[in-house]
């Protein structure tokens, strides 16, 4: 992690004593970054973000407008965070009743992306590269490479790690139709084949 002068922050941005912030990274106007933050390298931090204390965010993680990262959240490395989605962080938060001590973690895994206005039930962790189609409400874990909608959220099929949907032979493989990778399904898992 490094010191102030190796990242942008807009003027209007508050960053609190004690938050770390990687080289590279950028935040945007009137967001928020709370003290025991942590933000890895190249990150972008969009508009009026709230990074909540013990939040971790790998490096190139992409943050839209809007987004409020609460405590017990943990993004790997190139996460994509989608305009407006919500992460929450106790499962039955009472306003009368203080509920700090039992925050829920979640984890979103490498590469995993998460469509605008969708919203993450705490304990449910998504998998590397799912892809969270917009306005999706997530209430169990997701799968590697899964790609969920709607509320609640249902798989309705797989992706590759460039974003495109895969459509798998009789012999459960599937090529990306952007990178020519290949993936295999089996066991209701899939996995990119290394040739």
């Amino acid at each position: 992690m490094s010191t102030e002068k190796e990242y942008f922050a807009h003027e209007t941005a508050v960053i609190d004593q004690g938050a770390r912030i990687g080289r590279g990274t950028k935040i945007w106007h009137f967001s928020h970054i709370m003290t025991g933050a942590v933000i890895g390298e190249e990150c972008n931090i969009g508009q009026n973000v709230v990074i909540s204390s013990e939040v971790v965010l790998g490096k190139n993680v992409k943050v839209q407008n809007n987004v409020s990262i609460y405590t017990g959240v943990i993004c790997e490395d190139d996460v994509f965070l989608g305009p407006s989605m919500v992460f929450t962080n106790v499962v039955n938060p009472r306003s009368a009743v203080v509920r700090r001590g039992q925050y829920v973690r979640t984890y979103v895994r490498k590469g995993a992306s998460i469509g605008a206005n969708a919203t993450i039930v705490c304990g449910n962790d998504i998998g590397e590269y799912a892809f969270i189609g917009a306005g999706a409400v997530v209430t169990r874990e997701v799968k590697p490479y899964a790609l969920v909608v709607g509320n609640p959220a249902r798989q309705v099929g797989w992706m590759s790690e460039y974003g495109h949907r895969l459509d798998f032979n009789e012999e459960g493989i599937a090529v990306c139709a952007e990178s020519g990778e290949k993936y295999l399904l089996e066991n209701n898992r899939v996995r990119k084949m290394i040739d």
